[in-house]
């Protein structure tokens, strides 16, 4: 059988290289299913980042080959790179690519060193994503990621662009600009340009054709980033979505230290917020919080509790510590109890959650903005990134500018202005 189905774990990286791979395959004559029982070949991308990632992978696989136990399951990604060997014996599991050779789904020899042949001309969702950089060589201490995906290594400015106006031309109208480690963007290329030179670069060769059909949108960001540089680009910028994403992990200084996150302080966040109002009076704002890391006391959980209750948040991701082989975390001392954990993540959700509801609420009650439909019943996401469903005609995959006539569902309803 000459068919293929795919299953993605995990990051926008690995969204992007699937596609990569996907565009590969069909080039070699291929042809994709939407059911794995109909597959010849199955390739699961998978992800390492937690233990509970590394249990969705081994039920995702079993379940995979109870549908198909006829189809040859190809492992690939971060789990790949560091859980070989027991990958290899799942059932069905015939070839396991760690993820420092993905690139030879892709029909050619992986590069040595330095940027790994990904490029897309497509993508299966309304929202591609963009990959600019890879790995990271900063080793945080409770991060598997380094040793999944190796040193940081970044993608031409040039290419970068190339691949942006391809997917505009193809009808897109966000791209999601997404790396492991963003802050580490460029320091691998000649003269050494940083993530902010590129922003700029794609924002003064995109908008004078495409600011007001299509937008950009930054993954995960460091607060060690949000400098003066920063703040000036994002100001200058006619196509950056107002929305922020930032890798911020704790709210107490001691705490990020033994994560190895000293490079920043946790107020850094608190402080760039207020000086980007001027320029973004309404923003999104979102982040990543680690908690019940080892060594966590009852007091710094409080600090990071009362960041996020001093931050205007829109949303945020909220993960309980997960000890991961071959961290060094995982053999400090202090660990907090499961239960512990538990209860300090839904302490910090039930604060994020309300701030959640606020920002939709004043959203919802607030002025016009531009909404990208991406489902026919209207669904989509605001530049805010804020879900949002546009009522009455709009076409799916465009964007539009919308007034806000309410809430429902935990979405704002908005309606198209009559010159939109």
């Amino acid at each position: 059988m000459n068919t293929f189905y795919t299953l993605t774990l995990g990051c926008k990286i690995n969204q992007y290289e699937t596609q990569a791979i996907i565009e590969a395959l069909l080039v070699q004559g291929r042809t994709p299913v939407n059911d794995p029982a109909e597959a010849g070949l199955i390739l699961v991308n998978s992800c390492a980042v937690t233990a509970t990632a590394v249990s969705d992978l081994r039920q995702a696989v079993r379940r995979l080959h109870r549908a198909n136990p006829r189809a040859e399951i190809l492992v690939t990604g971060c789990a790949a790179q560091i859980l070989g060997q027991e990958l290899a014996s799942l059932p069905g599991v015939v070839r396991v690519l760690p993820q420092e050779r993905k690139a030879e789904l892709l029909g050619c020899e992986p590069a040595t060193h330095g940027w790994q042949p990904f490029a897309i001309s497509d993508y299966g969702r309304a929202r591609p994503v963009l990959k600019v950089q890879d790995g990271c060589s900063h080793h945080c201490t409770y991060c598997v990621v380094p040793l999944a995906r190796g040193r940081s290594v970044s993608r031409e400015p040039e290419e970068v662009l190339e691949e942006a106006e391809r997917l505009l031309v193809a009808g897109f109208r966000e791209l999601i600009l997404s790396g492991v480690n963003l802050r580490q963007y460029g320091a691998d290329l000649p003269g050494t340009p940083d993530f902010w030179d590129l922003l700029a670069l794609l924002d003064r060769e995109l908008a004078p054709r495409w600011a007001e059909w299509a937008r950009l949108r930054l993954s995960s960001l460091e607060p060690g980033q949000l400098g003066d540089k920063a703040l000036e680009t994002l100001a200058g910028s006619r196509m950056v979505c107002p929305h922020l994403h930032l890798s911020l992990q704790s709210g107490d200084p001691e705490v990020l230290k033994r994560m190895g996150r000293g490079h920043y302080r946790p107020e850094q966040a608190l402080e760039f917020a207020g000086r980007l109002k001027a320029a973004w009076p309404v923003f999104g704002l979102g982040a990543d919080l680690l908690v019940g890391f080892p060594g966590e006391s009852a007091a710094q959980f409080e600090n990071t509790l009362s960041l996020a209750r001093d931050l205007p948040l829109s949303y945020a991701h909220v993960f309980p510590y997960s000890p991961r082989p071959g961290t060094a975390a995982a053999a400090m001392s202090g660990h907090v109890s499961q239960e512990e954990k538990k209860a300090r993540a839904a302490r910090l959700r039930a604060v994020t959650t309300a701030k959640k509801r606020a920002f939709l609420k004043a959203l919802a009650t607030g002025g016009e903005f531009s909404v990208l439909v991406e489902e026919s019943s209207g669904a989509g996401l605001s530049e805010h990134y804020a879900p949002c469903r546009v009522v009455g005609n709009a076409a799916v995959r465009v964007l539009v500018r919308v007034r806000p006539v309410g809430l429902e569902a935990g979405r704002v309803l908005a309606e198209p202005l009559e010159d939109a």
